[in-house]
């Protein structure tokens, strides 16, 4: 069933908007209820990756549940969503993002306009966001070529784990990064930190591209680019 593009551009803001509204949220509420920092990162870990499964579950057949700028880029340059729509998507996806920081925010009545004042850079933080976003794409550009009724689980499952073999606690999301700059909380990280994070997630994003691109290609092409050669 296709959906115009509007309601795709719905579907993202508003699963970006819950899906960093959980991440903020719960972080929130982590940091409340333990005074053990990895207490409260296992519970930001959990939610975020259980919404995950079914932000993707029921938002997935609209817009293809993409959330993520780095993950729009992807499929923009592998042609299957045109320029101006991928330019919309991400658009959405930063918006509803923001707002998800602020309706986190109203719910344990705090202010919602904030500037986060969290430290996030360095070698190893921005190392730890190209990884997380390298195995953020070939986890979904894999899991669609051979099991694409996982992919939210797939996704859940590998943002969990994530969480917590990287350094960065990985955000993986450009959309995810400049929504977080504005939380002065758990989840927050500043806002001059922002753009490297940025650039590492996309370079992560660029070169899982190329290897699964090369990693899947299909043996039949292969072979007929080969042949064609040693006819040349």
């Amino acid at each position: 069933m296709a959906f115009d593009l509007t309601r795709r551009l719905a579907a993202e803001a508003m699963g970006t908007g819950i899906l960093v509204a959980t991440v903020v949220g719960s972080g929130i509420m982590a940091d409340r209820l333990s005074d053990d920092v990895a207490v409260s990162l296992l519970g930001n870990t959990a939610p975020t990756g259980a919404i995950l499964v079914v932000l993707i579950s029921i938002l997935g057949p609209i817009s293809g549940a993409h959330f993520n700028p780095a993950v729009t880029m992807v499929f923009a340059a592998k042609r299957e969503i045109k320029a101006p729509a991928a330019a919309l998507y991400v658009l959405a996806q930063v918006v509803g993002g923001i707002a998800g920081t602020l309706i986190a925010h109203a719910m344990f009545d705090l202010p919602l306009f904030q500037i986060s004042a969290t430290v996030r850079t360095g070698t190893g933080q921005w190392i730890a966001e190209a990884v997380a976003t390298f195995g953020l794409v070939l986890t979904i550009l894999a899991g669609l070529r051979f099991r694409g009724d996982a992919i939210p689980w797939l996704v859940g499952l590998y943002i969990t784990a994530v969480y917590w073999f990287t350094a960065s606690t990985s955000f993986a999301n450009p959309a995810v990064a400049v929504s977080r700059a504005f939380s002065n909380t758990f989840a927050g990280i500043r806002p001059t930190d922002v753009p490297a994070f940025i650039v590492a997630e996309v370079t992560g994003a660029l070169i899982a591209t190329a290897v699964v691109g090369w990693m899947l290609a299909d043996k039949n092409t292969s072979a007929s680019l080969t042949s064609v050669k040693e006819i040349e």
